[in-house]
């Protein structure tokens, strides 16, 4: 029976991310209005899409008005669930997501991943690791593309890997067999309003699970370990300072062993890890974990650890000019973010940071740069407010420097750099004062670096 048919169902938000869903929903007969508080201008092409659709759009101010006629509202995942026009439906009209549509479509299992920071290198991974054992997989949700359009033809034994943001998560009424949260810190405060509300999200990744269903959370992180005592399903830990009672950790020697109610067994050397950083040790880990849980065996597991060269805006090395390193982290919106990124680095770092504020506090980044930073570079909306929290934590740390745009960043930086240092840019912040999302803005700095080369010889640099 289809569920949609002759059903007015309104949807919110029309981003790209939304258009599948809308092609999905007019597929199965549903009538959609098209709500969005910018114009048919600013849409431009996906208006043009949505008329060829035969979506009706209600646009501008008023686009959240008249949503209880409707017999349900599918929210796109950036829309605050707090507005009055939001909360007044709770009880009378059905808020979905895409996302939730999925779960409930799906007939191979759903292995979902969510954290504050890991997020896409995880899920990667995983992806990864499972096509390394021979498993064909289906990579979306957060990256890639959205799975809505053909998930009831994924056939039951090629499982779903899906990346979840929190504000996918929050209209979750039901969990994937698989769950991981990589950590949690202050992030999206900005639309959450408090940690309470954006924990509460992450939480629904786990909290509808079956007891055959596997969830795996962060043991060195105390919020995620707590949150296993409510986990109905199997429990998994990982961590690199303690043993745990089932899941992967290291040992005094470096080793990740797995240990189950069978025993345990080494798995590999952290120093057979191609990525950078501790936090991406983690990562693996966790990866591992899900990963084996869905099928994948530990050869193939070992071999991408060994392998994976990590993803885009993610510690990506852009280039070597005469002896400076250009590392590429702009994936970092918040100061968790930036401070796993300093530390994977043992050489003088010049730091570019700065851009949207997402309401957090850079106390702790700041003492780490007073400890760790060489210089730092500061742009856009934060700029001062992350200077005053260095001045406050670090008073004799003295080389902070502000500019306009990232261009000006990259060219002071490249000044002040010197053979062995690393110029990052991890902005420990959004990017929607100067640029649309982190990807736009790690392209620009990639492509300003790659201008730095322009009358270089080739024995001055290495790309």
């Amino acid at each position: 029976m289809n569920q949609w048919a002759g059903k007015h169902v309104a949807v919110v938000g029309l981003g790209v991310s939304n258009l599948p869903l809308i092609r999905y929903l007019c597929k199965h007969g549903a009538v959609v209005s098209g709500r969005d508080r910018k114009s048919a201008e600013q849409l431009g092409e996906r208006y043009n899409a949505l008329e060829q659709l035969g979506v009706e759009c209600q646009l501008g101010e008023d686009y959240l008005e008249d949503l209880h006629l409707y017999d349900a509202v599918f929210l796109t995942p950036g829309i605050p669930k707090h507005l009055p026009e939001i909360t007044s439906l709770i009880g009378k009209v059905p808020i979905l997501s895409e996302v939730a549509l999925v779960l409930q479509l799906a007939k191979a299992p759903v292995y979902g991943i969510t954290g504050s920071s890991g997020k896409t290198t995880t899920t990667t991974l995983v992806g990864e690791m499972l096509r390394a054992s021979g498993i064909h997989c289906h990579v979306g949700g957060n990256i890639g593309v959205p799975l809505i359009e053909q998930v009831e033809d994924i056939p039951p034994d090629q499982p779903i890997v899906m990346e979840l943001s929190s504000f996918q998560l929050e209209l979750l009424n039901q969990s994937p067999h698989g769950a991981l949260i990589t950590n949690i810190s202050e992030n999206h405060l900005d639309v959450h309003l408090t940690m309470d509300n954006y924990i509460r999200a992450k939480k629904q990744i786990y909290l509808h699970q079956k007891p055959s269903d596997v969830a795996v959370f962060n043991y060195d992180d105390p919020i995620t370990r707590a949150m296993a005592a409510e986990a109905k399903s199997q429990v998994f830990f990982f961590s690199s300072q303690f043993e745990v009672p089932q899941g992967m950790y290291v040992d005094g020697s470096g080793d990740l062993i797995y240990r189950d109610h069978d025993g345990q067994v080494p798995v590999l050397n952290k120093q057979d890890i191609r990525l950078m950083g501790e936090h991406n040790v983690l990562n693996i880990m966790a990866a591992a974990l899900l990963a084996h849980n869905a099928g994948a065996n530990w050869e193939s597991i070992v071999r991408v650890a060994r392998e994976f060269k990590g993803v885009a805006h993610r510690l990506e090395h852009i280039a070597t000019i005469r002896g400076v390193d250009y590392y590429n982290d702009s994936i970092a919106t918040s100061p968790t973010r930036t401070i796993a990124g300093i530390k994977a680095f043992n050489q003088p770092i010049i730091l570019i940071a700065g851009g949207y504020d997402k309401k957090l506090s850079f106390d702790e980044l700041a003492a780490l740069i007073g400890e760790r930073v060489k210089a730092v570079v500061l742009f856009g909306q934060t700029a001062a407010k992350i200077q005053q929290a260095i001045e406050l934590k670090c008073p004799d740390y003295h080389q902070i420097y502000r500019v306009l745009d990232l261009p000006a960043a990259v060219q002071l930086a490249a000044k002040l750099a010197e053979p062995n240092d690393v110029v990052l840019l991890s902005p420990a912040c959004a990017s929607y004062d100067q640029y649309p999302n982190f990807e736009v803005r790690g392209d620009h700095f990639r492509q300003i670096v790659h201008n730095l080369l322009e009358g270089l010889g080739t024995h001055e640099m290495e790309v």
